[in-house]
């Protein structure tokens, strides 16, 4: 196991637009007039001042922008999220600027089961002007894999646990709209969510993958509309890709600190899992 050393900081002004935050609540389908400025960013809503900006001749092959600071490719042409926590000390208000700071963390080679493989985590922190300390503190955590030698090897199924009587469920299915549209937002170019052709036939992948923040989005919205919650911490693990136009349901149980919620996949398998802090 090897830990590389993670380059400079890469900073960021950004604006958190009312037309960006508009568009946001209308891929939701929320009504887009209900949001203005001054109000607080609804939490989980700031994927939009995380959007890459690496210039398209720097993407990786599977053109991925590494949402803030270029993706190393380490020779390893395949990428999943495997992990994401997420801290709100505070509140991004809708119209004020923001300094996005970003960096690459972490980067540690292993081998794995399908050979050499690297976890890259990326950190990035969000600080409006007008406030001394970051509102908002992000890591994501990618799988680096080897290339796919035909069908990609597909995670063993993981059983979701029963159900208590206190759980709320919500079943959907995310279509290629969906992917299209939360991509665009977080101008997120990575083929699996975009190229249908690319994900079958250079990945192994059955189909376009649904974004691992567009599931986590998910359970955060789920929870905002059914409770009113608005999270202050949240880790997500990411065990099985979720596949577009496959249905999902969301599976949320309160726990002491807040909530857990479990994203189960078309088989009924546990594809994701998020505990949120309240």
């Amino acid at each position: 196991m090897h830990a590389a050393e993670a380059p400079d900081v890469m900073t960021r002004i950004e604006s958190c637009t009312l037309s960006q935050v508009r568009r946001v609540a209308a891929m939701l389908d929320l009504d887009p007039d209900q949001v203005g400025d001054g109000q607080p960013l609804p939490r989980g809503w700031h994927f939009l001042m995380l959007a890459g900006d690496t210039r398209r001749s720097s993407l990786r092959a599977d053109g991925f922008p590494g949402l803030g600071v270029p993706m190393p490719d380490l020779g390893l042409p395949r990428l999943l999220l495997a992990g994401r926590t997420v801290a709100w000390p505070g509140d991004i208000h809708i119209g004020e600027p923001v300094e996005r700071r970003s960096m690459v963390a972490d980067i540690t080679e292993k081998d794995g089961a399908s050979g050499r493989m690297a976890l890259v985590t990326l950190r990035h922190e969000l600080r409006p002007l007008s406030q001394q300390d970051p509102a908002v503190t992000e890591t994501q955590t990618y799988a680096l894999l080897p290339a796919a030698s035909g069908s990609a090897p597909r995670p063993a199924p993981r059983p979701a646990p029963e159900a208590g009587p206190e759980a709320l469920r919500h079943h959907m299915t995310p279509d290629q709209t969906l992917l299209f549209q939360y991509s665009a937002l977080g101008f997120n170019s990575h083929k699996i969510h975009l190229d249908r052709d690319h994900a079958r036939r250079v990945e192994g992948l059955p189909d376009l993958v649904v974004n691992g923040g567009l599931s986590t989005l998910l359970a955060t919205e789920f929870l905002r509309a059914e409770r009113g919650v608005a999270p202050r911490a949240l880790r997500a693990r990411h065990m099985a890709p979720l596949y577009c136009d496959r249905p999902l349901t969301l599976r949320a149980e309160p726990e002491a600190t807040g909530w857990r919620v479990r994203i189960l996949d078309d088989a009924g398998c546990l594809a994701a899992e998020l505990e949120i802090d309240t």
